[in-house]
């Protein structure tokens, strides 16, 4: 059994694999919680993703036999041609090992819909080439109540009015609209250049966005926790 730990700026998701299956899932947003769980379940290998507490610390909370550390210099199953790997964000090359687990052979563009928009390219022989980042939803409304002196902190919004007609719904028609035209553009940039294209779509705002893209994806909101597993996979057979 596999116990796979990624920990994110809010909360911490722990996924549960036997081999490649995803049999259970928990999220913790108390650092409490998270240690509890962990010194308490039994697991084989364990593999930590960590942008928040050391990830040294969160692996000797586990009892597990075999444990890694996902940073730039563990071995990848996938090949990284990133310029600055010492800076790639760990759930990014997480999201990129878990599109090359589920398609091999296939360019893959890996979409995280989170506090910021990444954007990740897979190529058809397994390296990695690198992508965009943009601001997400919440942020993209945060920035401008933050940076004006009048627009108000405004909410997300399931079916915002294409023409807005009071501040609020001004601001959710641009974000909203904007953000979905964005994520749709760079699909079609990377499609008209990649032949067969694979476009996975992961992150807490999935579900939000899935339907509303005019492209084909595949959506997958544990991309991150099977690309993880896939890592350390890779690793435990070394």
């Amino acid at each position: 059994m596999n116990i796979i730990v990624d920990y994110g700026n809010s909360s911490a998701k722990v996924g549960i694999f036997n081999q490649r299956a995803l049999v259970d899932k928990h999220v913790f947003r108390e650092e409490n919680q998270l240690k509890d769980f962990l010194q308490n379940f039994s697991a084989d290998h364990c593999i930590v993703s960590s942008v928040n507490t050391e990830a040294q610390t969160i692996a000797s909370w586990t009892t597990a036999k075999n444990k890694f550390i996902l940073h730039h210099t563990l071995p990848l199953p996938v090949k990284n041609l990133y310029a600055t790997p010492q800076t790639l964000g760990v759930d990014r090359i997480a999201g990129v090992c878990g599109a090359q687990d589920f398609f091999q052979a296939t360019n893959c563009l890996v979409i995280d819909a989170g506090t910021c928009i990444t954007y990740d390219f897979l190529d058809n022989k397994g390296r990695y080439h690198g992508g965009g980042i943009s601001p997400g939803l919440t942020m993209r409304f945060q920035a401008m109540h933050t940076f004006t002196a009048r627009l108000p902190l405004v909410s997300v919004t399931e079916n915002p009015l294409l023409i807005g007609n009071s501040t609020e719904t001004c601001m959710q028609s641009g974000v909203i609209h904007g953000l979905i035209e964005e994520i749709d553009g760079v699909i079609r940039k990377y499609s008209e250049k990649f032949d067969g294209l694979k476009v996975i779509l992961c992150g807490g705002d999935t579900g939000f966005f899935e339907n509303k893209l005019k492209a084909s994806i595949f959506a997958s909101p544990e991309l991150v926790l099977s690309g993880l597993n896939s890592i350390l996979l890779y690793n435990v057979s070394r």
